[in-house]
């Protein structure tokens, strides 16, 4: 009986997040919201990176692929298998490039706060960094996720699709219905509180021991910003395979 009133406040607490803040931050006042400008700078900056390599990647395709080529389809030939693996072969067409786009935005948010040079550029509060180390952004990735695996279920098995909540007892539909709100927490917390992690212990390590030392933690960093990618996306689409499974 108490599933509705902990669902509700479970979702308060997702919005309510969007508020946490680490160190200063500029702002932008956009109509009647105030918005952080330095995150919207850089994902300005990654979605232009996305959009001029697929440019790139289409304006001259040959039938004997060159290296750049070559490069393109390898990504798109590795987004398919994840989305295949996760989803089913005869379902994942049609989720490929919603996949893609989380992998590859966040692949790239996460790489840009390691490899350009965001803090030359000074802000009047705060300053830049990878879009993925606030909160704000992690939190506009997981929601449409949680939104893609509702639609794919109720797609794919109308409103049967709300009999897996009591699956494979009764008993159980408070705690299924609890996990499927839980899911945004666990994908956005898990991808800011790496991220911001990551950041956090490359400007200390700088500010310690300027030499040496920071250069194979931020090579770490690479690494691990391309798993969180991966674990991200990969978990976006087990989401929405499960939603379309059959329950017996």
């Amino acid at each position: 009986m108490n599933v509705l009133p902990c669902s509700i406040n479970t979702l308060k607490g997702l919005y309510e997040i969007s508020g946490v803040e680490v160190g200063q931050h500029f702002y932008w006042q956009i109509g009647g919201f105030q918005v952080h400008a330095q995150v919207l700078i850089t994902s300005w900056v990654v979605i232009a990176i996305l959009l001029g390599s697929a440019a790139i990647a289409v304006r001259n395709p040959q039938t004997i692929p060159t290296d750049g080529q070559n490069f393109f389809e390898y990504v798109l030939e590795f987004i398919r298998d994840v989305s295949k693996t996760q989803i089913g072969e005869e379902e994942y067409g049609p989720w490929v490039p919603f996949i893609g786009t989380l992998f590859l935005f966040i692949f790239v948010s996460n790489w840009s706060g390691a490899l350009l040079p965001w803090r030359i550029i000074e802000l009047p509060h705060g300053e830049l960094a990878a879009p993925t180390n606030d909160i704000n952004t992690t939190v506009a990735l997981a929601l449409p996720t949680s939104v893609a695996y509702f639609y794919a279920g109720l797609t794919k098995k109308g409103l049967g699709y709300f009999g897996k909540y009591v699956q494979p007892t009764p008993i159980l539909l408070p705690i299924n219905v609890l996990e499927d709100f839980t899911k945004p927490l666990s994908l956005s917390f898990r991808l800011f509180g790496n991220i911001l992690a990551d950041e956090l212990v490359v400007v200390v390590l700088v500010s310690l021991v300027p030499l040496v030392i920071p250069i194979p933690v931020m090579f770490l960093g690479l690494f691990t910003s391309g798993i969180q990618a991966l674990i991200f996306a990969t978990l976006a689409a087990a989401y929405i395979g499960e939603s379309m499974e059959s329950h017996h």
